[in-house]
């Protein structure tokens, strides 16, 4: 592998950091601007869910492919037209004036971010193989890319304050041009060697298996016995087997199962799972209740939100010094325990509550936890992964936590309306049933983070030493 000058290593992980930022802040940048959006383009309650889910639907139901692409085209090829597709995209949506093009058009921004997420982390990779230096830029990484979700809150309610919830798709355009332009002056191409072919009945398969089982869930707010539902669930289940049983037989797989199946990295994935669930899901409904339950504008939403942002980033720097002397393990119990913690907090909230009684304390816990998973979870994801295998290995982390994301808020608004509807018909309020109905989704996130916990303490297993990649590890990719 040709060693880049130090400064141009740094700049590179700068350069990819932004790009983790962007496609993970759009998750949730356009939460805060939903209920204007929903006003202007006359969006139905649905067609308001479909906003978000649609862009986390197509980011990670395409990922793996994505992934191979970048193993096998080329990763810095595979980032820079991502960019590009990503801005135009974004433009798109922008510029959007009904509902429908408005929600293409974020499935669009999911699709070619399913290209730019796995290989900038595949390059990342490449630029930082092993060691003390490793670890520092995957804790910044991580940091920034666990961070962006909160991020995307405060961003997205300056924009709608001071401009138009339509800025939340266009800002991306400087981050395009900025990140391109590094791109193309900064990265180095890097590539799977040998003969590579394309797994497209696994790609259609895992496609088709991921939207289906997205889409059930989505259908869950009409009741889980519903036809429907049980229908999409059922061709979800049955086509992610035989994705499985196509993977088992391939030469060149879209997803070689010898990544999932080891321990501790299977107990990495299910916990960016997890962490997509509460991140993408619980923070929507913090944004309504903020807007809707205690009449904050967009701004003063937005802002209301940065706590959670600022005891992640106060915290991080923290728990990457931690790392190295406890290891991974310890983190990525105590964590999510944490997190837990400040979700039954929120779970408290009442109509009549104050921001700083109920919401404020309950998101300053829930960063400082999350502070802790997001500086080893990456690391710990791809560590050990061998070098033909690494777009495929970060297209999976990625994927994990998006389609995590997605099927946790198909589940939460199916939970808050079930909760809502329950309430009104024991005789509240509308806004009462509504703060029942967000108590009852960050009840169940709590309870997810406690799942994550339990599956870290049992799956992530081993010497501190062991778990962390060191300088001259074999887990170096060539880069041309």
């Amino acid at each position: 592998m040709n060693q880049k000058p130090q400064t141009h290593r740094w700049l590179a992980l700068a350069v990819l950091s932004l790009t983790q930022l962007v496609v993970v802040l759009d998750g949730t940048i356009i939460n805060v601007a939903l209920p204007q959006a929903q006003q202007d383009l006359g969006l139905s309650d649905s067609q308001r869910q479909w906003v978000v889910t649609a862009y986390v639907l197509a980011f990670g139901a395409l990922l793996l492919l994505g992934g191979r692409v970048a193993d096998y085209w080329g990763r810095k090829r595979t980032y820079l037209v991502g960019m590009v597709g990503f801005g135009l995209a974004s433009v798109l949506g922008g510029i959007a004036e009904s509902a429908e093009l408005l929600i293409a058009a974020r499935a669009l921004q999911g699709a070619f971010a399913a290209l730019l997420a796995p290989a900038a982390l595949a390059l990342l990779t490449v630029t930082f193989p092993s060691g003390k230096e490793r670890t520092t830029a995957f804790a910044v990484f991580g940091t920034i890319a666990g961070a962006g979700s909160a991020v995307g809150l405060v961003m997205g309610g300056v924009l709608t304050e001071f401009a138009s919830w339509r800025w939340c798709l266009l800002v991306n355009v400087f981050f395009v041009l900025v990140a391109f332009i590094g791109g193309i002056r900064i990265l180095a191409e890097s590539k799977s060697e040998g003969e590579n072919r394309y797994d497209l009945f696994g790609a259609l398969t895992v496609t088709l298996g991921l939207g289906s089982l997205v889409y059930g869930f989505s259908l869950a707010e009409e009741g889980w016995s519903s036809a429907r539902t049980l229908i999409f669930l059922g061709v979800g289940i049955a086509l992610m087997v035989a994705f499985v049983l196509i993977e088992r037989r391939v030469s060149q797989p879209l997803l070689p199962l010898r990544i999932v199946v080891d321990r501790v990295r299977g107990g990495a994935f299910i916990m960016q799972a997890v962490v997509g669930v509460v991140m993408i899901g619980a923070s929507l409904y913090i944004a309504l209740h903020l807007q809707i339950i205690l009449h904050f504008g967009p701004l003063q939403a937005g802002l209301a939100t940065l706590p959670l942002t600022a005891s992640i980033m106060v915290c991080a720097p923290l728990a990457a010094k931690l790392l190295p002397a406890v290891g991974p393990r310890p983190l990525l119990v105590g964590g999510p325990l944490i997190v837990a913690v400040g979700l039954f907090l929120l779970s408290g909230v009442t109509p009549g509550g104050t921001y700083a009684a109920e919401l404020l304390p309950g998101m300053i816990v829930m960063g400082v936890g999350m502070a802790m998973i997001f500086v080893p979870v990456q690391n710990l994801a791809l560590s050990g992964v061998a070098p033909s295998d690494a777009g495929a290995a970060s297209a999976t982390a990625n994927a994990t936590m998006q389609i995590g994301g997605s099927i946790g808020l198909s589940v939460f608004t199916a939970l808050y309306a079930s909760g809502m509807e329950s309430s009104l018909k024991d005789g509240l309020d509308p806004f009462a049933a509504m703060v029942d109905g967000y108590g009852q989704v960050f009840l169940a996130s709590a309870i997810a983070m406690l799942f994550a916990a339990v599956v870290s303490a049992v799956m992530i297993r081993g010497k501190k030493e062991d778990l962390m990649p060191q300088a001259g590890a074999d887990n170096v990719l060539v880069s041309h």
